[in-house]
């Protein structure tokens, strides 16, 4: 995820984030049915499986009350003069899903809406699957596949519908910080490769020390202290343009930073690689692969397949390539390949060819400092949180998806140009007024063998 730290935009009006466990709304964990497989194609339906939606995106008020512990983009001061004293007079409550969100669930689908107005209006969520009404559900990846099922076609320009993979706790950090006492059932313990600093409570306490409201967004700040970790983006996505790229970190685990570990002055100084080593084929210089009526038709539903090779083709080796495999009307597409001068033909995304895209592209080699593949490698094997979630991009406007970047650079020049839209099309106040109706639909998650989750 390329400016993750940025997501402060989609969080509701006049709400935040807390702690402690409030009761004036009940918290029900949306269903979501998802399948593990075996080799030979068979799958077992995990019938229990939920979704729980992000803690920040919740209302936040003094505990046993209904004062808001934060209103617009700044903190209360009575109820939040220092982190610790917010922790504990602040609690989240449960959500209206489907009523102020626009998330719903049928079945195997799980749909996210753009904007929704209820008492207030909302743009955006972020939601993570879970194993229990505890605790998220863990994904140790190495030597496996994982597939799921997209409709796009109801997003435009400006828009990622995502789904990740974050090196999150299992249970929210509710074991580890005694500030916290949500845990995952709230949604707690978000982290990414951008070392978000628009979170805020991380590790149970309040992130309002040094708090600056955002300037362009009434809702949005940032705070001294970020929470990082390493991030496999399986999808970033709208019906223009897509990516799947891995971050790496050299922290392990979800963990808080503050300083130049959050990399504050300078992008590439903080302890995660916030570029990452993206796969868009677009960038890659094919132009007529992924779009509406292209090779993979983004006017209709199709499959995602991505598979996770190690050096010995074991769950206990060594990360060493990402394979992208779609799958739509009965036809399984094999990845694009690169078509840069000076690329070899690579159609996924290895050492090699992470490589040679940063030095061809004259980019900072960032996600091979932080430990690459290897840093990746460690995290797939101790378990991942699946994040699935839909924005819009008060930073960059998504052009780092979707149109040339950066801004000022030659769409002439290899790695700037990554799909069709223009660079006016990303603002957010642009997308939510012309497309609040946008929304992506997620389905039929599948995970296990390589091989076992597609028909070939």
């Amino acid at each position: 995820m390329f400016p993750k730290h940025t997501l402060a935009v989609l969080t509701l009006a006049a709400v935040a984030l807390g702690q402690n466990i409030g009761t004036n709304q009940a918290e029900n964990h949306p269903q979501l049915s998802w399948q593990t497989c075996t080799a030979g194609g068979s799958c077992r339906t995990n019938s229990g499986g939920a979704v729980v939606l992000d803690s920040n995106w919740r209302w936040t008020h003094n505990v046993g009350g209904f004062t808001n512990c934060y209103t617009g983009n700044t903190w209360d001061a009575t109820l939040c003069p220092d982190g610790e004293t917010c922790a504990a007079n602040c609690a989240i409550d449960g959500a209206d899903y489907a009523g102020t969100y626009g998330i719903t669930t049928s079945g195997n689908a799980l749909t996210l809406k753009f904007v929704t107005f209820a008492q207030q209006k909302n743009v955006g969520s972020r939601v993570y699957l879970m194993a229990d009404n505890t605790h998220y559900q863990m994904f140790q990846l190495l030597n496996k596949e994982f597939t799921f099922d997209v409709d796009v076609s109801q997003l435009p320009c400006g828009l990622n519908g995502a789904l990740y993979f974050s090196e999150m706790d299992a249970d929210g950090g509710l074991s580890r910080f005694s500030g916290n006492k949500a845990g995952a059932q709230y949604g707690t313990g978000y982290c990414d490769s951008q070392c978000a600093r628009d979170i805020k409570f991380i590790n149970g306490v309040a992130n309002s020390e040094g708090w600056q409201p955002s300037s362009t967004d009434p809702n949005a700040g940032t705070g001294n202290f970020g929470t990082c970790c390493n991030e496999m983006d399986i999808w970033e996505a709208n019906s223009v343009s897509a990516a799947f790229t891995p971050h790496s970190c050299t922290v392990d685990g979800q963990t808080r930073c503050s300083g130049e570990d959050c990399a504050i002055q300078s992008r590439f100084d903080g302890v995660c690689d916030p570029d990452g080593c993206d796969f868009n084929s677009f960038r890659m210089g094919v132009k007529n692969f992924y779009g509406p009526g292209m090779t993979v038709d983004t006017s209709r539903p199709f499959t995602v397949v991505t598979q996770f090779i190690t050096n010995n083709n074991s769950t206990s080796g060594t990360l060493t390539e990402i394979r992208r495999l779609y799958v739509q009307n009965g036809r399984v597409i094999q990845n694009s390949k690169t078509n840069i001068p000076g690329m070899d033909a690579f159609d996924s995304v290895t050492t090699d060819f992470c490589d040679s895209q940063k030095e061809v592209f004259g980019d900072t080699p960032s996600f091979q400092q932080h430990g690459g593949l290897s840093a990746m490698s460690r995290a797939m094997q101790k378990g991942m949180v699946l994040v699935l979630s839909l924005w819009d991009d008060h930073f960059a406007d998504m052009l780092w998806l979707d149109s040339n970047y950066p801004l000022g650079a030659s769409a002439s020049k290899p790695g700037v140009a990554r799909g069709t839209c223009d660079q006016q099309s990303g603002s957010p106040t642009t997308v939510e007024g012309r497309s609040p109706n946008a929304q992506v639909v997620f389905s039929n998650i599948r995970f296990g063998d390589i091989g076992s989750t597609f028909a070939n």
